[in-house]
């Protein structure tokens, strides 16, 4: 019976995809010259220099705040132990349930 309703599910499901499609002619919207760059154009060299990004090279962003870098593992250590405890909690109740 499962086999059935799985059958049927999928075969429905393949139905609505089918009618969701477009009879459009696709061929005609996509054309070369509208979608792809030319290749000369494309290989065209670039006349602009690149420009520095002082955050990029900034070493104090990179190093971020040590002391509250530490607080936040403080804080995930102790939300980390609550939820154990929590966990331990929940599985001595379940075991005193079914005892």
């Amino acid at each position: 019976m499962k086999k059935l309703i799985t059958a049927a599910l999928a075969s429905g499901a393949a139905l609505a995809l089918a009618a969701c499609g477009s009879s459009d002619d696709a061929s005609e919207d996509a054309e070369a010259e509208t979608v792809e760059l030319p290749a000369d154009e494309a290989m065209d060299p670039v006349d602009e220099e690149p420009v520095a990004d002082p955050a990029a090279t900034d070493p104090a962003s990179d190093a971020g705040d040590p002391a509250a870098s530490d607080e936040a593992l403080d804080q995930a250590a102790m939300d980390a132990e609550a939820a154990a405890e929590a966990a331990r909690a929940a599985a001595a109740g379940a075991e005193e349930a079914t005892e």
